[in-house]
C-alpha cells in the first residue's frame, strides 16, 4: 500500500534495463516511495495506472512518451525528469500549462556521446561494416575507404556534445566548420573553429555530423534539398535524433551514391522497422540509439536523475527545461 504522507517516485518502463538497479536509487528511498517498473505499458491505461499517484516521474526511456492526454489524468504529478538529454518524448507545453517540472541531464555524458559519433564517422569512413558483412558472405572485398585526417568535419549544434566532437576531430587533425542556432563567438575562439551558414557547410564538408536537439525548427532540419548541398562523396554523421534528417531523402542520397555513407545512432522510428529501407543501405553503419550506453555514460545518467530529483524535493530545482 502507498504511503500517501511521503511522496511517490516512480520508474515508468525500464526496457531495457538502465535505472532499476543502480545504487544511486538508495537516496531516492530515503525521501519516498520508490515503484519501479521493468517492463514498457502496453498502452495508454496502463501507463496511467503506473503512474497514477506519482509525484515524481524518472523517465529512463524515451520511448514512454508523456503527452498532454496522459498528463491530464495525473492530477498528483509535479515533476519530470529524463535520464537522458532529450526531452522530446515529454509534451512540454502541456507541462508548462499544469504546471509539471521538467528536467533533464545536460553535459554530463557529452564526451561518451561524442566519442560513439567519432567511432561512426571513422567506421563509416573505412566502410568497416560493409567490408567485415562481405567477409562473412565468404567475399574479399576492395573498395576504397575515406581517410579522415586533413579533411572537413561540418557539425551541425555546438553545445556540450558538439563541442566534444569538435575537439575530438581536431585532435585527429581534421579541420572544422560549424553551424548553431545559437552561435558562440567564445566557443568559437576557444576551441578553434569557424562558423558557417548552413548551406555552406554542408557544400564545404567532406563529414556532416549532427549534434541539435529535436524541436520545430531542426525537424527535417536536412532534407532533399540540403542533401544535394553535400559533397558527392562526402558522409553523414547522426547522433542527435532521427527526425532531424528526412528519412526517404537519406537513402536516396546514399542509394544514388551521392553520399559514401552514413553512420546512424538514431532513427524516425525507433525500434526501427524490419522494413525500413534504411536497413537495406549497403553503406551505413547503425546503432540501436545506444551512444552514452557504456557503464560510465549510465551511471553519469543515473546520478544526474536523481540528483534532478532530490534538487527539486529541497526546493532548488536543476536543468529545468520547464
Amino acid at each position: 500500500m502507498t504511503d500517501h504522507s511521503r511522496p511517490l517516485f516512480v520508474v515508468p518502463g525500464d526496457d531495457p534495463p538502465q535505472i532499476a538497479d543502480s545504487i544511486h536509487l538508495d537516496r531516492i528511498r530515503e525521501r519516498g516511495e520508490l515503484v519501479v517498473f521493468r517492463t514498457r505499458p502496453e498502452n495508454e491505461a496502463e501507463q496511467v495506472a503506473r503512474a497514477a499517484d506519482a509525484s515524481v516521474i524518472m523517465n529512463s526511456r524515451g520511448q514512454v512518451k508523456w503527452y498532454r492526454p496522459v498528463l491530464e489524468q495525473l492530477p498528483n504529478l509535479r515533476m519530470i525528469t529524463t535520464c537522458a538529454i532529450g526531452t522530446d518524448s515529454i509534451d512540454l507545453e502541456a507541462a508548462r500549462t499544469l504546471g509539471i517540472t521538467v528536467c533533464n541531464i545536460p553535459g554530463r555524458t557529452a564526451p561518451v556521446v561524442a566519442e560513439h559519433a567519432f567511432a561512426l564517422m571513422l567506421a563509416v569512413g573505412r566502410r568497416v561494416a560493409y567490408q567485415t558483412s562481405r567477409m562473412k558472405q565468404g567475399e574479399w572485398p576492395r573498395v576504397l575507404a575515406t581517410s579522415l585526417g586533413g579533411k572537413t568535419l561540418g557539425v551541425i549544434g555546438t553545445g556540450n556534445i558538439g563541442s566534444e566532437m569538435i575537439r575530438l576531430s581536431k585532435a585527429f587533425g581534421m579541420n572544422v566548420i560549424a553551424w548553431s542556432f545559437h552561435p558562440s563567438a567564445e566557443k568559437a575562439q576557444r576551441l578553434g573553429f569557424e562558423y558557417a551558414e548552413l548551406d555552406d557547410l554542408l557544400r564545404s564538408s567532406d563529414v556532416v555530423s549532427i549534434h541539435v536537439k529535436l524541436t520545430d525548427d531542426s525537424r527535417e532540419l536536412l532534407g532533399q534539398r540540403e542533401l544535394s548541398l553535400m559533397k558527392r562523396g562526402s558522409l553523414l554523421v547522426n547522433t542527435a535524433r532521427g527526425a532531424i534528417v528526412e528519412t526517404s531523402a537519406l537513402v536516396d542520397a546514399l542509394n544514388s551514391g551521392h553520399l559514401a555513407g552514413a553512420g546512424l545512432d538514431v532513427f524516425e522510428t525507433e525500434p526501427v522497422p524490419a522494413d525500413d529501407p534504411i536497413l537495406q543501405c549497403e553503406h551505413v553503419v547503425l546503432t540501436p540509439h545506444n551512444a552514452d550506453q557504456t557503464p560510465e555514460g549510465v551511471d553519469l545518467l543515473n546520478s544526474g536523475c536523481v540528483e534532478n530529483v532530490i534538487a527539486f524535493l529541497e526546493e532548488r530545482p536543476q536543468n529545468v527545461v520547464v
